[in-house]
């Protein structure tokens, strides 16, 4: 990619998840590497592999099994920040001056909160409160920010200058990645795709039929298929509110 002057973006849509996918297991594997390291230490590291495999192993290497459990463990994780995000966005609604862009935001935390699912065209007209002006990601408060990052299975624990950061770059990945899957088409993905992009994007997708999966994947693409490099809070956004209530996905206050 270096030589070539090939940009993330530009792969094609299975190397491009295959990037992300070895970027995050290299990062995993560091600990277990340093842990390695002293004479003898590989003894050791066998015994914490069998242990704590969910903590130390990359997935590759987790059985199909553990693959599920530990799948509905990191969901659950994920769905308990929520109804904190949309609290959050709730809060700064009063700051919103043009009162139908106010009724509308207030109306869309409402339906969610309520169990509803709402339409790619209803999250689209409040898009423009989330590029500037309260919601934009450099408008967000730090507690908003470390409720949004495990969305994303971002740790919360830095420095909100950090979080920031990384919240921006991984939000604009899943944005090139969903321009590539775009491209691609989505009826190319196998189940198992399907399945791992629907994860991705906040869905509970192993509780779900492939069908289901393809419906909902649809309407993800439908809604980030209309935003800009400048729109990325609104995407963090939709991990709630597109997914909050989809079938077999409620998450409880």
């Amino acid at each position: 990619m270096s030589s070539d002057g090939i940009k993330f973006q530009d792969l094609p849509y299975r190397e491009m998840e295959k990037l992300r996918q070895f970027r995050r297991d290299l990062i995993k594997g560091i600990p277990l590497v340093l842990i390695s390291l002293p004479p003898f230490a590989n003894y050791l590291v066998f015994i914490l592999m069998y242990f704590f495999p969910r903590q130390l192993l990359i997935p590759h290497f987790w059985t199909p099994k553990q693959q599920v459990e530990f799948r509905q463990l990191y969901h659950s994780l994920r769905a308990r920040r929520h109804w904190p995000v949309l609290r959050g966005v709730q809060r700064v609604s009063g700051q919103v001056k043009d009162s139908q862009l106010r009724s509308r935001l207030r109306g869309l935390c409402a339906q969610v909160q309520n169990g509803g699912n709402p339409k790619v065209s209803e999250i689209l007209a409040v898009q423009s409160l989330f590029s500037g002006s309260p919601l934009g990601l450099s408008n967000l408060t730090v507690d908003q920010m470390r409720d949004i990052s495990p969305l994303l299975f971002l740790t919360p624990h830095l420095p909100g200058f950090l979080i920031g950061r990384r919240l921006t770059n991984h939000a604009l990945e899943v944005l090139h990645l969903d321009r590539a899957l775009s491209r691609l088409g989505p009826h190319q993905l196998s189940d198992s795709e399907v399945r791992q992009a629907c994860y991705l994007r906040g869905l509970n997708s192993d509780r779900l039929g492939v069908n289901q999966c393809r419906v909902w994947l649809h309407q993800w693409l439908q809604m980030s298929s209309s935003l800009k490099d400048s729109d990325v809070s609104l995407l963090l956004h939709c991990l709630v509110f597109l997914s909050a209530n989809y079938p077999d996905n409620i998450s409880h206050p």
